[in-house]
């Protein structure tokens, strides 16, 4: 079993990388990306170098740290033995060319890079490690070669990040016990009877590995295996030993690593100091790494700050901290809790920071009590009434991380959080919308160098771990200090980042609103009819299993298991051969052959393919909406309450979890009845359904300015016809359904980046024919084809996309010398300004219908968002006004060169309503 080492022994240890070995392994896993720089000159190895070397600097943090890389001039062992490394082929040149770069991006992360002529890169780590050990230092020698296994001891190991199929594997003696049956000490007896032909390292011919390891496990060294072979070696054994002493004797010679080398650097000269981000900025820039120019752009330098944390213990205390707070120009506030679902948690303590450094941690669980409770029910519910008004008073400046959830879980106690300057998550997805993670320890991390306390580290994991109640109160209180101090740090640099790129009229007038809406909703809930679900799941399931049955009567396997694609490919293409009938090249997985929905699509004119996408999507309904759907039903009040989320989604769109409504299918009758089980909160209350008609393509007629777009929408006219009208010169009364149905598909696709190819296989058409439709599209509407070459212009020359109020998209693939990469990007450079526009619009809208029924004083509440359509529950008696209302507000949400169109569909029950 691999070793286990804390973070804190690994941190402050020395760790010597083997730069070569690294630079040939990144070289062979990046061989198929492709990647190069502007000149066309290959990155990839320097990227996978440059990635393996930053995985560990924000992994492990390690005090002091190498890399060692080998030189070109023949060593000591050469002189030893002519032919050493004599049969190794030379380095590729692909490879070659990038070592210059491989060896500026360890300068540039900050790693001294270390090479002596004469010695190889073993000999300097072996040196580097042996002096560490003497002076107490813990060594980890970041390699995969075996050789290295001769230096493992009490204080040196192997960190070995080169194993096949394995993250990470530390060696110590057990593993080299494991390995070849003797102590570290022994290893190079082992490896000198061996030999190794990829150095070129004879050893004893007729020898193998498994040989050399019995021999010096029984004898302990190859000299005394040498000087008195036993009697009971078979005589092949005895021969070739004694007729190979010396190539024996030398073969050991050429493994020993020198620890001797005169490498003139000290231990303490390789602490490692951080980046060089400035020349790492213009490498990478010059590399085309357009995230890492970011990250040694964006880290914020700043000075240490001890931290001041205090748990809160009296009213006096608490009284304190209150009027520190409400004189704050901005203050943080984070909540200890004892789940992370809203509804299921209790509050544990809250924290408070106004400054870096500063924080304060007030437990809800203290014994004895803050303030004596004279509620006596729950020991916090006195100290949360103390620090309503400053929680609630909307005057008061407050940040958070992922807010909504703090304010959802106040909420739970009554007490209804205003005054919200900024969430720091939100910040980091305006600021940065490429990056994925933006939880508090990746942002602390990123821009502060800081190594946050994680959550696992105090709770646990698994089926062991612990809740927040559970746990000392100086602990819980240092880790919540920590988050508020971070998370005021972070809202600090975020806000002065938003207001110098433009971004804070987007931040400030929709998202920020947006957070106290999504609240409302999340709050409010959808009902959920679970006796209808329960019949649709008998009544499909039936179905599944009879598609079931006719798949395994056509395969002609009564054991056929439907479920498994290795199974399923067997048949369709290792026993049917369907694709031979149909002219399909299959492909094939480490597992079997390909089966996925774009396979089964392709070879659907066939009956068996065609029944299996179908079972496919009859079974995803079920588990994934019909089973579940109840499941996630809240007992307490009978409704489901999914949680909506501002940061996922690069363009801006909102998406929802518990459940994923977005996904919900509606262009099949069984996708469509799934809504029929979403209900308003009352019995004769209704849903109502308000949809944007066509905003993508509005928004296009706006921002191209197409003067025949803009006609068409300000005419009220079927865009659809009107479009087929224009490309096939007919009048539009003449257009007919194949005309139109095509003319929609190149609507919609020129958003997507449809080309021929794609146009060709929608409609039916000739790839000839698609061709000449798409160039009597442009005829027909001019400004397009100039609108959309130059929003990949915009993009090329910013290095981002833009929607109209000022989101950015950074897409620094559309400078790629890759073309599959640069077409994706620019792709996105045409569909993210109108996607994100739309988004836009949306959010606008919700911000104004909620203040609209809020001021208005109406019950009718916005429960659920999906791309463009909200959905309101309302009482009958609200109907007209609320309609009429939510009509003018989305309608108005954005001023555009045509008319935002809005449907609208009332029912009792969300298919009724769509």
């Amino acid at each position: 079993m691999p070793e286990i080492v804390s973070k804190e022994d690994l941190q402050d240890s020395l760790f010597l990388l083997d730069g070569s070995a690294l630079a040939y392994r990144s070289h062979f896993a990046m061989s198929r990306s492709n990647l190069s720089s502007g000149d066309g000159l290959p990155t990839g190895a320097t990227y996978g170098f440059t990635m393996e070397l930053k995985r560990i600097l924000d992994r492990v943090k390690p005090r002091w740290i190498a890399v060692v890389m080998d030189t070109a001039a023949p060593t000591f062992r050469h002189e030893q033995y002519a032919d050493y490394k004599a049969t190794r082929e030379k380095m590729p040149d692909d490879l070659l060319e990038q070592i210059p770069w491989i060896k500026d991006a360890s300068r540039a992360l900050g790693v001294p890079l270390l090479e002596l002529d004469g010695y190889e890169a073993d000999d300097v780590m072996g040196t580097l490690a042996r002096r560490a050990e003497a002076d107490g230092k813990r060594v980890f020698l970041v390699s995969g070669d075996k050789d290295f296994m001769q230096l493992v001891s009490d204080k040196i190991r192997i960190y070995n990040i080169m194993k096949r199929n394995v993250d990470l594997e530390i060696q110590g003696a057990g593993e080299v016990l494991e390995k070849f049956g003797v102590t570290p000490d022994r290893v190079i007896d082992v490896l000198g009877l061996m030999g190794d032909s990829s150095d070129n390292v004879p050893g004893v011919p007729g020898i193998g590995e498994k040989t050399a390891k019995k021999l010096i496990h029984k004898y302990g060294s190859m000299e005394a295996l040498l000087d008195d072979p036993s009697e009971d070696l078979s005589p092949k054994i005895r021969s070739a030993l004694q007729d190979n002493r010396e190539i024996g004797l030398l073969s050991k010679q050429l493994v020993t690593i020198d620890v001797e080398t005169p490498i003139g650097v000290t231990i303490d000269e390789l602490e490692y100091a951080g980046p060089d981000r400035p020349f790492g900025a213009e490498l990478f820039a010059k590399l085309g790494f357009q995230s890492l120019v970011e990250e040694m752009k964006e880290r914020t330098e700043v000075a240490d700050v001890s931290s001041d944390y205090h748990i809160v213990r009296t009213l006096e205390e608490l009284d304190d901290l209150i009027k520190r707070m409400s004189a704050a120009p901005l203050y943080a506030v984070d909540t200890e809790t004892t789940s992370l679902k809203w509804r299921q948690a209790r509050l544990v303590g809250v924290s408070f920071a106004d400054g870096p450094g500063q924080a304060w941690y007030v437990p809800m669980n203290l014994d004895p009590p803050i303030i004596e409770d004279a509620f006596g029910a729950w020991r916090g519910e006195a100290v949360l009434e103390h620090l309503r008004p400053l929680l609630e008073d909307p005057r008061i400046a407050k940040c958070g991380q992922n807010i909504k959830y703090d304010m959802m879980v106040l909420r739970t106690s009554g007490v209804r959080m205003a005054g919200v300057r900024t969430d720091t998550m939100i910040a980091a997805y305006l600021i940065e919308p490429q990056r994925r993670e933006r939880n508090l320890d990746a942002l602390s991390l990123r821009h502060f160098d800081h190594v946050k306390v994680k959550t696992e580290e105090l709770i646990g994991k698994g089926k062991n771990q612990l809740t927040m109640d559970m746990l000392p109160i100086d602990d819980v209180g240092t880790y919540a200090c920590e988050d508020a101090d971070f998370t005021w740090r972070l809202a600090d640099l975020f806000l002065g980042r938003m207001e110098a790129e433009g971004l804070l009229s987007l931040h400030d007038e929709v998202e920020m609103p947006l957070v106290e809406v999504l609240c409302d909703m999340e709050e409010a809930g959808v009902g959920v009819d679970r006796d209808l679900l329960k019949q649709m799941a008998k009544g499909l399931q039936k179905q599944a299993d009879e598609l079931e049955e006719r798949i395994r009567d056509i395969a002609e396997d009564n054991s056929l298991n439907v479920n498994s694609p290795r199974q399923l490919g067997e048949v369709l293409f290792g026993r049917l051969k369907i694709h031979e009938e149909i002219g399909y090249k299959p492909k094939k997985t480490k597992t079997g052959w390909a089966t996925g929905q774009e396979v089964l699509e392709a070879l659907s004119a066939h009956p068996l393919p065609k029944l299996i996408l179908e079972y496919r999507g009859l079974t995803k309904l079920l588990s994934t909406y019909i089973n579940a759907l109840p499941l996630l039903v809240d007992e307490e009040d009978g409704r489901i309450h999914t949680s909506f989320n501002q940061t996922i989604a690069a363009t801006g769109r909102l998406s929802s979890s518990d459940p994923n409504l977005q996904n919900i299918p509606i262009r099949t009758e069984t996708g469509r009845k799934i809504r029929e089980a979403f209900l308003p909160a009352a019995d004769g209350d209704l849903l109502l359904a308000a949809d944007y008609s066509q905003v993508e393509l509005r928004i296009m007629a706006h921002l191209s300015g197409d003067e025949n777009l803009i006609q068409a929408f300000q005419a009220g006219a079927d865009i659809h016809s009107d479009t087929a009208s224009r490309i096939f010169g007919v009048d539009p009364a003449e257009v007919d359904v194949t005309m139109r149905s095509r003319s929609k598909a190149i609507n919609f696709g020129i958003l997507y980046g449809m080309g021929p190819q794609r146009l060709a296989r929608e409609t039916g058409l000739t790839l000839e024919e698609a061709k000449a439709f798409i160039a009597r599209y442009f005829d027909a509407f001019p400004a397009i084809r100039g609108f959309v070459d130059g929003l990949k212009e915009f993009t090329r020359s910013k290095g981002y996309a833009q929607t109209i109020m000022n989101r950015k998209r950074p897409l620094p693939d559309i400078n790629s010398s890759n073309g599959m990469l640069r077409s994706q990007a620019e792709n996105m450079a045409v569909n993210t300004p109108i996607q994100g526009s739309a988004a836009d619009i949306l959010k606008v809208a919700m911000v104004r219908v909620a203040g609209r029924l809020k001021d208005g004083g109406f019950a009718a509440r916005m429960i659920l968002t999906v791309h463009d359509e909200l959905v309101l529950d309302l009482p009958a008696a609200e109907l007209d006004p609320v309609r009429d209302l939510v009509i003018e507000e989305m309608e108005g949400a954005a001023d555009l060169a045509v008319p935002l169109k809005v449907e609208v569909g009332v029912g009792a029950n969300w298919l009724e309503a769509h």
